[in-house]
C-alpha cells in the first residue's frame, strides 16, 4: 500500500503537463534603486528566471500603468506563459495590477509582451512580477 502511494506521488510531481509556478516575492520599497520606474534584472532559477521587466511606465494620456516583458523560455520544451504584474508607488504601496500572457513559446525564443493595468494612477510607479505560471505548450 505504501508503495502504491510512493508511485502515485512521484508520477504526479514534476511532469511537463503540470504548471512551473515561481514563488511571490513579497513587495520591497523602491527607494534603493537608481531607476524607480522600473525593476533591476535578476538571476532566478524557474519560470521566474524566464521573464525580466524592460519598462514600466505610467501613459500621461490614460493614467494606466504597463510593463512591457521580455519573456526568454529557458525551458526545454514549447511553453505558454501567464505573467502577474503589480504597480507599486515608492512607499511600497499597490496602486494596480496587470496580466500577459504568450503562448507556444519555443525553446530559447524570447517574447516581447506588454502587461497593461486598468487602474487610475498619477504617481510614478514600480512594477514587479508578482507571479509566473509556465505550462509545457
Amino acid at each position: 500500500m505504501i508503495v502504491l502511494i510512493v508511485a502515485i506521488m512521484a508520477s504526479s510531481s514534476g511532469g511537463d503537463d503540470e504548471p512551473d509556478r515561481s514563488p511571490t516575492s513579497p513587495a520591497t520599497p523602491s527607494s534603493t534603486r537608481a531607476t524607480p520606474t522600473s525593476e533591476e534584472p535578476q538571476e532566478e532559477s524557474g519560470p521566474r528566471g524566464d521573464v525580466k521587466v524592460t519598462a514600466c511606465e505610467v501613459d500621461p494620456s490614460t493614467n494606466w500603468a504597463h510593463a512591457n516583458l521580455l519573456i526568454t523560455n529557458r525551458s526545454s520544451k514549447a511553453s505558454d506563459y501567464l505573467v502577474q504584474v503589480e504597480f507599486v508607488d515608492a512607499s511600497g504601496t499597490r496602486l494596480g495590477e496587470a496580466s500577459a500572457a504568450a503562448n507556444n513559446v519555443a525553446p530559447e525564443q524570447k517574447v516581447d509582451t506588454k502587461a497593461q493595468g486598468l487602474d487610475q494612477i498619477t504617481t510614478k510607479v514600480t512594477c514587479r512580477i508578482t507571479d509566473v505560471t509556465r505550462f509545457a505548450s
